[in-house]
């Protein structure tokens, strides 16, 4: 690590100020790591976010980083499609430092100009939900990839926040980020499906939301302790064909298109899981 003594922490420049780098910075920040630099898209953006951070971090605005000053460790954390363009100006920089993007779909392979201009490069991606700059980071898993020297430092990263890191392949980590879309953005939307039917019940949004929230929180705890065939419950657990029939007719009556056509794909997967109940498969299939 240049410069470096093993016994302090390597100093971060956080390029991205959004949702996960601020967060991301913040904790750090608590962790005992210096803050060097904040960048945005816009300098006034930078400056909010360099608020939240003792020390003073020079801020800088997207389109002047090649005024950026040396640092250990650059986290960068903009959107998937504009980390190439910022790897490229990376490297026009006058030092060699290590460079972790937080991609969940795109591998180290993405910051080829850095690497090839001397710098250490890896990925570092959070398996959890980060909606505010509070977020905790402490127990999350990490997906974790990249040289030696990039990797080394992104697990020490992980672990001071308390997290736990893994690695994969390179080439696997668009399917594996798909995976964690599907564990938690599609759940989302899965929910947001489920208040709409409630709503045609006539409740409100609020009260849906307020009856909704302990199921899922309960079928997640199951799930931190038992398969998925165990954790299963409920109708295409049982197997009641006659309550099937019940919703789909329910469904189709209401007009819910999204919510008929979720019912049938996940139902049929939940018949899968069982690996029971043939009848209803049928009947799934018919619709």
């Amino acid at each position: 690590m240049p410069d470096a003594k093993r016994n302090q922490k390597p100093q971060l420049s956080i390029i991205g100020t959004g949702r996960l780098g601020t967060a991301l910075g913040v904790a750090l920040l608590h962790a005992g790591y210096s803050i060097s630099s904040l960048v945005a898209s816009h300098a006034q953006k930078a400056r909010r976010a360099a608020r939240l951070f003792d020390g003073k971090p020079q801020v800088v605005a997207a389109r002047q980083l090649s005024t950026l000053r040396a640092a250990d460790v650059f986290l960068i954390t903009v959107p998937d499609d504009q980390i190439a363009r910022v790897a490229d100006e990376l490297s026009e920089l006058k030092f060699h430092a290590i460079a972790l993007h937080t991609s969940g779909a795109l591998s180290s392979d993405v910051l080829a100009p850095l690497q090839k201009s001397g710098w250490h490069t890896g990925s570092v991606h959070p398996l959890i939900s980060v909606s505010d700059t509070k977020t905790e980071f402490a127990g999350a898993f990490w997906s974790v990839e990249g040289d030696r020297t990039a990797l080394r430092v992104g697990k020490q990263i992980v672990r001071d926040l308390g997290g736990q890191s893994f690695s994969i392949r390179s080439e696997d980590k668009p399917l594996y980020h798909a995976a964690a879309v599907m564990a938690s953005g599609n759940v989302v939307a899965l929910f947001d499906v489920a208040l709409e039917m409630l709503m045609q019940c006539r409740l409100s949004r609020k009260q849906a939301r307020d009856i909704l929230t302990p199921l899922i929180g309960s079928t997640v705890r199951s799930l931190e302790i038992k398969d998925t065939a165990q954790a299963l419950t409920g109708t295409f657990s049982r197997g009641d064909v006659e309550t099937v029939k019940r919703h789909l007719a329910a469904l189709k009556k209401s007009d819910l298109a999204d919510a008929l056509d979720l019912y049938l794909l996940l139902g049929q997967r939940s018949l899968k899981v069982t690996g029971k109940h043939r009848q209803i498969t049928e009947i799934l299939k018919s619709v």
